[in-house]
C-alpha cells in the first residue's frame, strides 16, 4: 500500500458546468480530508478547483495552493487556503505541484487540466514522476482522451507498457483506492520511452 500524504488534483476553473462535477469534486475533497491527505492544487478561487479545496477545508483538512504571481495580481487565487505558494510562472507552478504530491488525480477540465494531465503522463513515461496518476472519469468525460491514448498505443506512438502509466476511476472512492494500491513506477521505464 502506497504512503499517500498529499495528492495533486487537476481540475476545471469553469463555473458553468454540470452540477454533478461539483458534487464529485466536493466528495473527493471530503475523502481527502477524512484520510488526512493534503490537497495540492492550483489555488483557484472558482470552479472545481475551489469546490475541492473548500470541501477539504470544511472537513478539517489542509490545502496547499500553488499559483503564479500574475494570477495573484488578478485576484484569481483562493484566499483561505492553509498555504499559498506564489511562483514566477506556469511551468514552475506545475513542477512544484508535482514535487509536493504523492499522487495525481485529474477531475474533468478544459485545456489547462488536459495539458497538466498529459504533461504528468509524459513525465511518468520518462521516469521523472513515479507516483500514481488517476483519471476520475465522471460521466465519461475523459472517454475521447482515453480512446486517443489507446490509439497512440495501437499505432505504436507509445509502447503497450505505457498504458499502465495511468489508472481510471469512476468514483472518488475508487480514485483513492487506486492511488493507495497502484504499483509504483520504475524509473528504468524511461528506456522504453522511445519506440
Amino acid at each position: 500500500m502506497n504512503n499517500i500524504t498529499a495528492v495533486c488534483v487537476y481540475a476545471a476553473s469553469s463555473t458553468k458546468i454540470d452540477k454533478i462535477y461539483f458534487e464529485v469534486a466536493e466528495m473527493l475533497g471530503a475523502l481527502l480530508a477524512q484520510n488526512k491527505i493534503r490537497l495540492i492544487n492550483g489555488a483557484g478561487c472558482i470552479g472545481l478547483m475551489c469546490a475541492t479545496a473548500d470541501a477539504v477545508l470544511t472537513n478539517g483538512g489542509e490545502v496547499t495552493g500553488v499559483t503564479p504571481s500574475f494570477m495573484v495580481e488578478q485576484g484569481w487565487h483562493h484566499k483561505e487556503l492553509t498555504e499559498l505558494i506564489e511562483v514566477e510562472h506556469m511551468h514552475e507552478r506545475k513542477q512544484r505541484m508535482a514535487a509536493l504530491s504523492d499522487a495525481v488525480i485529474a477531475l474533468p477540465g478544459g485545456c489547462g487540466t488536459l495539458e497538466e494531465l498529459l504533461e504528468i503522463i509524459t513525465w511518468k513515461q520518462l521516469g521523472l514522476y513515479l507516483n500514481p496518476i488517476v483519471i476520475l472519469n465522471i460521466k465519461g468525460y475523459f472517454d475521447p482522451l482515453l480512446k486517443m491514448l489507446e490509439r497512440s498505443i495501437d499505432e505504436n506512438f507509445m509502447r503497450p507498457q505505457h498504458g499502465n502509466i495511468w489508472q481510471v476511476a469512476e468514483t472518488p472512492e475508487e480514485a483513492l483506492h487506486l492511488i493507495y494500491n497502484a504499483p509504483l513506477w520504475d524509473a528504468s521505464i524511461r528506456k522504453y520511452a522511445a519506440i
